[in-house]
């Protein structure tokens, strides 16, 4: 497996974030085009293809994936009139940009059949189609729902364009499962990963978690009393159980990119070095 990161978590501007996964050793980057990130693919003239690309390939990187999500989902008609085109044109860029993985979020997939199932299946099926037509995917990222509700939820699609990025954090955080057990569902569809670790802030938070907030630790009471419902915390320091979900990952024939995330904390390019750091001690034990 490889490691790679995500340029906006460093908090600095695309160069310099480029430059600090550089010196981590990493052999890959994750960047979003949408708004929330450096580029959109409106903004993607061949010019400016070439200037990202120089940066990045200078750098002895490429890019394990780019991000599309519009914070949007696509569980509203509405909605998918727009971004589902939008999301098009990303997967267009990204492949331009020499990458051709998309990640995004879908929205909640409802276990059961309904009418916001099947509008979130008619526009995820428009992009399945188009990502198989240019030999590219969508990869949904996990979370929201168990992996074996995401499981059936692709399989519904008829088309292998729509597949998964691995979070094993959100599963942890959000869904409330063991990644270990949404590997063994999704195993078919995993084309890419993030390495995020964090918990649940319910009943299972262990008794003696300690963090630290907004600059001031905080113990199991604070942690639950917060009105949050998860906390996102350090790569190695949460309820994901790497020793057994980077095995589990591996049995699948999994072999591609854990990239680093990291959404909060004070220092990140600390907590991102740490990260990686960890992931090699992880990787150098597993022989992955």
């Amino acid at each position: 497996m490889k490691i790679g990161v995500m340029v906006e978590s460093f908090r600095k501007g695309f160069r310099e974030g480029v430059e600090e996964a550089a010196k981590l050793g990493v052999s890959g980057l994750q960047a979003y085009m949408t708004p929330y990130g450096f580029m959109t693919a409106e903004d993607m003239s061949a010019g400016r293809v070439r200037e990202t690309l120089d940066i990045v390939l200078s750098n002895g990187l490429e890019f394990s994936a780019i991000c599309g999500d519009f914070g949007m989902g696509f569980d509203n008609e509405d909605n998918n009139r727009i971004y589902v085109d939008k999301s098009k044109r990303v997967l267009e860029k990204s492949k331009e940009l020499g990458c051709n993985i998309v990640t995004t979020h879908i929205g909640e997939v409802p276990e059961a059949e309904c009418e916001k199932k099947e509008i979130m299946r008619k526009a995820c099926r428009s992009l399945a189609e188009y990502a198989d037509s240019m030999g590219s995917v969508f990869a949904v990222e996990t979370g929201t729902e168990k992996g074996s509700v995401l499981r059936d939820f692709l399989d519904s699609l008829g088309a292998g364009g729509v597949r998964v990025n691995f979070d094993p954090a959100n599963l942890v955080m959000v869904a409330g499962e063991r990644p270990e057990n949404a590997v063994a569902a999704l195993a078919p569809y995993i084309v890419h990963t993030h390495a995020k670790d964090g918990y649940k802030l319910d009943a299972s938070l262990p008794k003696d978690a300690c963090f630290e907030v907004d600059g001031r630790m905080a113990d199991h009471t604070a942690l639950l009393g917060m009105g949050r419902s998860y906390i996102e915390v350090p790569l190695g320091e949460g309820g994901v159980d790497f020793d057994t979900y980077l095995p589990a990952l591996a049995k699948t024939g999994y072999d591609g990119y854990l990239t680093v995330e990291r959404e909060v904390g004070a220092d990140p390019v600390r907590d991102i070095g740490a990260a990686v750091a960890f992931l090699r001690e992880k990787l150098e034990k597993f022989r992955l």
